[in-house]
């Protein structure tokens, strides 16, 4: 099948059709979403907290994105692959956001990578994006932010939090990011938005009005200790593991017994 491009992405939104996103931190992974029919692979910096352990998405470092794009990568066929930028890779300038963005591009051999920010990210997006480095934007809710913000929560469910959240939308657009990630902000928002914008939406959390919808392979699989509350498992995969991991546990103790 033909390998998925940005300008694809694009064409779909033109012509109404539903762009598939999902999270990937393997090859394996990559390899068996791609055979499914995804459209676009996220290396999520989501993997400092549901393969590394840690308690947020801060702590995650640039060479462990990297690492993970890359697998990625060589697990897939014809899946576009979006890798974020971690926290602290390109907040302090443009040329370090530049600078950094090539790295993952060279090293990982991915296809775009993702940028946390609206408004006070434009500069930084323009100037990727005029240097040849696709972005895809990151506006609503920010899991970067959380040691600012406090929780996990929808954003734009005030006055001045909706106006934020559309000025957001329409700055990364203008900057010339290639599609822009609505994170937990209200049905309502995403909806207008998808409609105002020419960049694809992507929705997680806002509704099902945006051009496509991602979500993170632990909670789609059923492996996450628990979801949010916007994301259905459509497998309970944690259980039928554990079932399985029991059962050989079992008939390894009975052999011993045979001896």
């Amino acid at each position: 099948m033909k390998k998925i491009s940005c300008i694809q992405l694009l064409e779909n939104k033109k012509q109404a059709k539903k762009s598939v996103w999902l999270t990937a931190y393997d090859a394996r992974s990559a390899q068996i979403a791609d055979q499914a029919g995804v459209d676009v692979l996220l290396v999520g910096d989501s993997l400092g907290m549901v393969v590394l352990g840690y308690e947020t998405t801060v702590t995650v470092s640039l060479d462990e994105m990297i690492a993970h794009a890359s697998a990625v990568v060589r697990g897939k066929k014809r899946a576009l692959v979006v890798c974020d930028m971690p926290f602290g890779t390109y907040q302090v300038s443009p040329e370090q956001a530049y600078e950094n963005a090539v790295k993952i591009l060279q090293q990982s051999g991915c296809d775009a990578v993702k940028i946390e920010g609206g408004m006070h990210m434009a500069e930084t997006i323009h100037f990727l994006s005029q240097r040849g480095v696709p972005v895809v934007g990151h506006v609503g809710l920010l899991p970067q932010h959380i040691k600012m913000i406090g929780k996990y929560r929808q954003h734009g469910t005030t006055d001045e939090e909706r106006e934020q959240v559309i000025n957001d939308a329409k700055a990364v657009e203008k900057s010339g990011a290639v599609a822009v990630v609505l994170e937990c902000v209200p049905a309502s928002i995403a909806s207008e938005m998808s409609q105002a914008l020419t960049i694809p939406t992507v929705g997680i959390g806002s509704g099902m009005a945006c051009d496509s919808q991602v979500l993170v392979w632990h909670d789609l699989l059923g492996i996450s200790a628990k979801n949010p509350p916007f994301a259905k498992a459509y497998m309970d995969f944690s259980s039928q593991a554990e079932q399985a991991i029991s059962a050989w546990s079992k008939d390894v103790r009975c052999s011993d017994e045979d001896v």
